[in-house]
């Protein structure tokens, strides 16, 4: 796992190349499977494993209800409108707005494949494998859910946005922030933040222009389907979106329930060994167990479009 967060590039806070932070949140995944973690340090991390090079393509996670001990701050972007009668004139706005209302929800995170496995199918397997965990431990995530995704950064691996907003406030540069962030030491970001609102007009245009734009290495299929998945992405509605603070990467947000993967899922049982037809080869499924200390989830023809074993 750590040579594989070491490809991951800028602002990928929740998945680093830090062998003593990745040892910690194994440990804490095996407390949460344990039934030893409160709610505030319950997680779950998932590993795709390429059994015949015997190498790890990817990872996802899950984090149960965020910003119970540490605050999960984001910008909430609105709109204001300055008029004037007696010039007969009117202005529209988007302010950016510092908010913690996402509290409580669950956080699909640290999703990141490996470039050298980035062919059809793969990424949407990793992207909903968590999510086929989600359907078949329901009971174990609040109804909501959000994801945080990494923002744009120049050719230079600059964040335009920190650069016009962060670092003026927080005097280090973005990854020593990151780090922080990653390490859980998030009370600086509203200690320092501008108590006002952000006007995005008043900023240069690299920066506004960066704003809900995901960073290149952001899985596509994570990127392109997330919103028929369910997830409340407003990007081309930019009065009502969340972004990140640090680089404005987007912020989405839905119900469980909506999720397409989970409102598909249906428990089946298999015969393994059985030979599909030549017409169900073509119809590929995931397919996962119930199992929660053994779970594993993988793509493979079958007669229901999302089934769990049993």
């Amino acid at each position: 796992m750590v040579a594989l967060a070491q490809e991951t590039g800028e602002g990928l806070t929740t998945f680093k190349p830090d062998r003593v932070a990745l040892a910690a949140r194994v440990k804490r995944v095996r407390h949460t499977l344990a039934g030893k973690a409160p709610a505030f340090e319950a997680g779950y991390l998932f590993v795709m494993e390429d059994t015949a090079g015997d190498d790890i393509a990817g990872v996802c996670g899950i984090e149960t209800e965020v910003g119970l001990e540490q605050p999960f701050y984001n910008y909430r972007v609105s709109t204001v409108v300055h008029a004037s009668k007696d010039m007969g004139m009117w202005t529209r706005m988007s302010l950016l707005n510092i908010s913690h209302d996402l509290t409580g929800y669950s956080e699909v995170c640290s999703l990141f494949l490996s470039p050298r496995y980035r062919t059809a199918g793969v990424g949407g397997l990793l992207s909903r494998s968590h999510f086929m965990f989600i359907a078949q431990f329901t009971e174990r995530f609040p109804q909501r859910l959000c994801a945080e995704l990494r923002g744009h950064f120049d050719e230079n691996g600059e964040s335009p946005f920190w650069n016009a907003v962060g670092s003026h406030f927080y005097q280090i540069d973005f990854n020593e922030a990151d780090y922080l962030s990653s390490h859980g030491k998030k009370s600086f970001v509203a200690e320092l933040m501008p108590c006002y609102p952000v006007y995005l007009d008043l900023l240069p245009d690299a920066a506004k222009n960066a704003v809900g734009i995901t960073h290149k290495g952001t899985p596509r299929p994570r990127a392109r389907c997330s919103k028929r998945k369910g997830y409340v992405m407003r990007i081309t509605s930019i009065s009502s979106m969340r972004v990140r603070c640090f680089d404005a990467g987007p912020v989405l947000e839905c119900h469980i329930g909506d999720l397409r993967t989970v409102r598909e899922s249906v428990l089946a049982t298999v015969r393994i060994g059985e030979r599909a037809s030549p017409a169900e080869r073509d119809a590929i499924s995931l397919v996962s167990n119930t199992l929660l200390e053994d779970f594993r989830c993988a793509r493979r023809p079958a007669r229901s479009k999302t089934a769990r074993s049993c």
